[in-house]
């Protein structure tokens, strides 16, 4: 089905916050990011709606504005492998901006999204022009890289609660010092398949570590860390 008929454009106000909302550019001045603007298109997506598919051609840089994206991998063995959840202001397919290429992985809506795009030629263009902007992807770029070395390196080396223990130690630092709740950033389902592991085997391991005196379900996705020292230590 053609994209165009299926998805509703804007054009106007909404690109420059887009764009502006993004740390990639929002450093730049006024003039600046309405160049960029003006050659970004906006696209809605509704809640579960593909945004593309591994095998897809890769050309364009996709800023979320409004919504939530899973970007996710399917093994060989038709497994789900969740790669991360993209929020307003992070991007996706990054990959089409040094080469033709085709996408890897599937990026789908979560809930009704809005999306600007920018053209691989339109990119490379405001890349070479201002630095300050390539620069931020490279950092963007290293952050993921880091991430993705350790989510590897835990699949292979640590247990289940260990990798549980981790991502609830790091979800916490994410809210600021002093905080010792934490809001589940993805439901059980996603961060199974995050994580390696079952929807079960995480329920279990929750209440396993509940009933050790490591953490406090409050409700289905706010936590409670109660020992923290313990908690890193399982």
């Amino acid at each position: 089905m053609d994209k165009d008929n299926m998805h509703h454009h804007h054009t106007g106000k909404s690109h420059k916050s887009c764009v502006s909302l993004v740390p990639i550019f929002n450093h730049l001045e006024d003039e600046q990011l309405d160049e960029i603007k003006e050659a970004t298109q906006s696209v809605s997506y509704k809640k579960n709606e593909l945004i593309y598919h591994a095998g897809d051609e890769s050309d364009s840089l996709y800023i979320i504005n409004k919504g939530k994206v899973r970007i996710y991998r399917l093994a060989e063995s038709g497994k789900e492998q969740l790669v991360r959840i993209l929020n307003p202001g992070d991007f996706t397919g990054e990959m089409a901006l040094f080469s033709e290429s085709t996408h890897e992985s599937y990026a789908e809506a979560m809930v009704n999204t809005k999306i600007c795009l920018i053209k691989r030629s339109d990119l490379q263009e405001f890349l070479v022009k201002y630095p300050s902007v390539s620069l931020k992807v490279i950092a963007e770029f290293s952050n993921r890289l880091e991430a993705s070395e350790k989510q590897t390196t835990r699949f292979s080396t640590e247990k289940v609660e260990t990798r549980i223990a981790l991502y609830l130690a790091e979800s916490l630092d994410q809210e600021g010092t002093g905080t010792i709740e934490l809001t589940l950033s993805m439901s059980k389902k996603d961060l199974a398949s995050y994580l390696g592991t079952t929807p079960e085997t995480i329920s279990r391991k929750f209440n396993d570590l509940e009933e050790r005196g490591y953490i406090k379900q409050i409700t289905h996705k706010r936590i409670k860390i109660v020992d923290l020292d313990g908690l890193l230590l399982v």
